[in-house]
């Protein structure tokens, strides 16, 4: 039991051992019997190896780094966290909002496992492979599998989730795309999940949005690929001023637009006293004249940007595109990554506080006034150093909401656009600047309450959420439940936030997907 005093003077040696933790000797023999490499603390890598994301979570002071290069080493870190009883991560890309993709035990890196072949319609793709280099491997075959805008966030980690993207309304989420799953369960054993009944077809549903990190450490993707489209790009940005008009009209085009447009909503503004802004952006897998008339479209309600505030690009080659999307598109493939993964790589950690939503219906009068107001109101927040916040909707719809809710375990497929809320500073930034735009953040997401649908995206972890397992996976909660005890009856897979395993008696769970 979690925190259950053991009493030295009757506990027998080998207890004392086991709940002291493993000794070095063990470090040592774990070392040994991998593949691949293990970083310790007091090892040159170590600074670098322990690194997340979020440099929020810089503290982090982890036993061990284990980079795995094989199912048979992950089976041997199991065991080896199965026999001391230590916590563990696995981690793909280090993205978890929670901090869970460390720990203070075990990592174990699938960063060795990288971008495979792709033959055909088919990409094999390693759980370890960043995403701008799973759009990189895939263009030169000219071929893509939707995925979404963070080059450095971990297909493992994207794919589990769902993975909501910029071609989702086109080609369905990331996860929809999955044909296989290579798999270390929590016994130690490897298996492949596909959608046959008889090769743990249950499983593979599991994975199809379950989330990272409750039911395995994956090793490989096979994906079915579509031939590479060349989107168009498009931007708009307008006066604070119209801000209500742009939202009412954007909210009835976007999710309703052709499958091939896909749209996102930005309302953002800085601390201390900075000003607000609303820009709308996007992509069209087809013609710019056809791309055109949908702007027409949509202008027609929200008026023309005004002075030239926007833009439509020609189709443009999809790894460049997707470089665009990234933030990427004036360094270039190569400096798209952090310099500690990739070499010339010259992006940086970036501190964060998020929170999400799905939205079922339009935003009222009321809720858009709810909406700018919040946003506004960080003009009067303390912040950090560069303090920002705001909120980015994505459009849904299309080829997402044309699967049922319950024929994979992503539940989100009524939504009309998602939601992320964010509040970010500069790296370094001290004081109580942070923690006030936290706060802000609280507010503004809690003043969304009534206009929410109440889900929130599994990928975008919160920790503040109280019933989160309920957020994350609706309807199938209860046959979430069930297979996570059937694959993990003896819970090795526990974060704050994993998939709570099925009660003996029964449960009852309203269904909200």
């Amino acid at each position: 039991m979690a925190g259950a005093a053991v009493d030295h003077a009757l506990a027998p040696a080998g207890i004392l051992a086991r709940a002291a933790g493993p000794t070095p000797a063990d470090w040592t023999a774990l070392a040994h019997d991998l593949s691949g490499t293990l970083v310790r603390p007091g090892d040159a890598q170590y600074a670098t190896a322990k690194l997340l994301f979020d440099p929020r979570f810089n503290s982090q002071h982890p036993a061990g780094i284990a980079y795995v290069k094989s199912a048979h080493d992950v089976s041997t870190c199991l065991a080896f966290v199965r026999k001391f009883k230590i916590p563990f991560a696995a981690r793909s890309g280090g993205h978890s909002y929670g901090g869970w993709s460390g720990s203070s035990g075990l990592i174990i890196d699938v960063g060795n496992f990288k971008m495979g072949a792709v033959s055909g319609s088919t990409a094999v793709v390693g759980a370890g492979t960043r995403l701008i280099d799973f759009y990189n491997g895939l263009a030169a075959k000219g071929r893509a599998v939707p995925g979404g805008s963070c080059p450095t966030v971990g297909i493992a980690g994207l794919t589990m989730g769902g993975g909501i993207g910029v071609t989702a309304r086109a080609y369905g989420l990331t996860c929809d795309s999955l044909e296989s799953v290579q798999i270390v369960l929590p016994s130690g054993q490897a298996v492949t999940a596909t959608a046959d009944p008889k090769q743990y077809g249950d499983l593979f549903w599991a994975l199809k949005g379950g989330g990272g990190g409750n039911f395995g450490v994956v090793t490989s993707f096979t994906f079915n690929t579509v031939t590479a489209p060349r989107p168009c790009l498009f931007s708009m940005n307008w006066p604070w001023s119209q801000a209500a008009k742009v939202i009412a009209a954007w909210q009835n085009w976007a999710p309703h637009a052709p499958d091939q447009l896909w749209s996102n909503l930005h309302l953002a503004c800085g601390t201390n006293g900075g000003s607000p802004s609303i820009a709308v952006g996007g992509t069209y897998l087809g013609s710019a004249n056809d791309a055109a008339a949908q702007l027409d479209a949509f202008w027609a309600k929200s008026g023309r940007p005004a002075n030239g505030h926007w833009s439509l690009s020609n189709p443009q080659p999809f790894l460049t595109a997707m470089l665009v999307e990234a933030g990427c598109g004036t360094i270039g493939y190569q400096a798209c990554h952090l310099p500690w993964y990739a070499s010339g790589g010259k992006l940086s950690q970036q501190p964060q506080y998020a929170k999400s939503d799905f939205f079922t219906t339009p935003l009222s009068g009321s809720g858009i006034n709810t909406l700018l107001a919040q946003v506004a109101s960080l003009r009067q927040v303390s912040g950090g150093t560069g303090g920002v916040g705001g909120v980015a909707f994505d459009s849904l719809g299309g080829a997402v909401n044309r699967v049922a809710p319950g024929a994979t375990a992503f539940v989100h497929r009524n939504a009309l656009f998602g939601a992320q809320y964010t509040t970010d500073w500069k790296n370094g930034t001290g004081g109580n600047g942070p923690a006030n735009q936290l706060a802000w953040l609280r507010r503004f997401w809690a003043a969304m309450r009534p206009y929410a649908s109440g889900q929130a995206y599994q990928n975008y972890v919160d920790p503040d959420l109280k019933n989160y397992a309920q957020a994350y996976y609706g309807g199938n909660l209860p046959k979430l439940s069930k297979l996570k005890t059937k694959y993990d009856p003896t819970g090795l897979f526990t974060f704050p936030q994993s998939i709570p395993p099925a009660k003996t008696s029964s449960v009852s769970v309203p269904v909200t997907g």
